[in-house]
């Protein structure tokens, strides 16, 4: 059994003026919206226990979800009306709905082929998850060495590299793009804590791994072993064959983006 979340609760601000009145997951594409293009991926996945978080109108969202019976699934809503707690503080907030099973995370607004059976066939339930990633040009990007196992991030346009134990030279390591979608072992809130002392409640899911990251360098270095590292701290890369994906963003994309998911359901 998987569990699915759906990170919904953005404000959505490079799609205004449409998200001035409607929030970022109801935007309509291709005759679905996004929120309804995401649900309907992970059902036939056969992922059918879904938390969506929200905070933009989200009663629109709540509603939307009760009008559709849940696109045929039993979706949870973790409210964060009162304080957008980004990815890595949703995830936090929601830990209550998930139990022990695995969890899939994905972001609304990011439309893809990825053949989801194939990526949890890839996951190994004794490590800390197994992250979306690919090799695509952006100026941010995950750092993992020859084994696919993360070990930092780096901004290419800025010269800055997570975290610092990674510097100075990280020639040896490669480069990959994330897409906003992984499969988490329920360990992963075990891990939580470091983060939220430095951050407070609101973090992104990149601050949890690499605060994860720098915890097993640092394990790394005081006992000279390398890389001896506990499968239960693992993040490793998952890169699927012919990737495509679209992060529906911004309000000048969205011709494009009607065509991508066109293309996307004819393939089905």
């Amino acid at each position: 059994m998987v569990n699915g979340l759906i990170f919904a609760a953005g404000l959505g601000t490079r799609l205004k003026p449409l998200t001035d009145s409607i929030p970022k997951a109801l935007l309509p594409l291709a005759g679905k919206t996004l929120l309804q293009w995401q649900v309907e991926k992970l059902r036939d996945a056969g992922i059918t226990d879904i938390v969506v978080n929200v905070h933009h109108f989200p009663d629109q969202i709540i509603d939307a979800v009760r009008a559709n019976n849940g696109w045929g699934c039993n979706i949870h809503i973790s409210d964060e009306r009162d304080a957008l707690l980004d990815t890595g503080g949703g995830l936090r907030k929601a830990k209550d709905f998930f139990g022990d099973a695995p969890i899939l995370a994905c972001n609304v607004d990011i439309l893809s082929n990825i053949d989801i059976h194939e990526l949890l066939a890839a996951h190994n339930p004794d490590s800390l998850g197994t992250l979306v990633v690919s090799d695509r040009p952006t100026q941010r990007y995950l750092l993992f060495d020859r084994d696919h196992i993360l070990c930092g991030w780096t901004n290419i346009a800025t010269g800055e590299v997570r975290p610092a134990s990674v510097q100075p030279d990280n020639s040896h390591l490669v480069k990959l793009a994330f897409s906003g979608m992984q499969v988490l072992s329920p360990a992963v809130f075990d891990h939580m804590d470091r983060v939220v002392a430095q951050k407070g409640d609101k973090f992104s899911l990149i601050d949890l791994y690499l605060s994860i990251c720098e915890q097993n360098h640092r394990s790394q270095s005081a006992t000279n072993l390398s890389p001896i590292t506990p499968n239960q701290t693992i993040l490793r890369a998952f890169v699927p064959d012919n990737y495509r994906m679209m992060d529906v963003g911004k309000i000048d994309q969205l011709e494009q983006a009607e065509r991508f998911a066109q293309s996307l359901f004819e393939k089905k």
